[in-house]
């Protein structure tokens, strides 16, 4: 018939990385503002801030991953 692409969860759970870190990001702007939050980027600790940069790589590497997907004769 033709070729079909297969759902795949590497795209979705990426997809989520990207929702959670955005939530969390945008919640520090909300609650601290902008200045006290480039400063948590910026800090020595490890903070929330730089944990959702690591969570934006990694949903990254997942859509990538997810989206070289095989297609399948069907």
């Amino acid at each position: 018939m033709g070729q079909v692409r297969r759902k795949n969860w590497f795209t979705a759970m990426g997809v989520l990385f990207i929702v959670v870190a955005s939530i969390a990001i945008i919640r520090d702007l909300l609650i601290w503002g902008p200045e006290f939050t480039s400063d948590f980027f910026t800090s020595s600790d490890i903070t929330s801030e730089k944990i959702s940069v690591a969570m934006f790589g990694i949903a990254g590497f997942l859509i990538i991953l997810g989206l070289r997907g095989e297609n399948y004769e069907e």
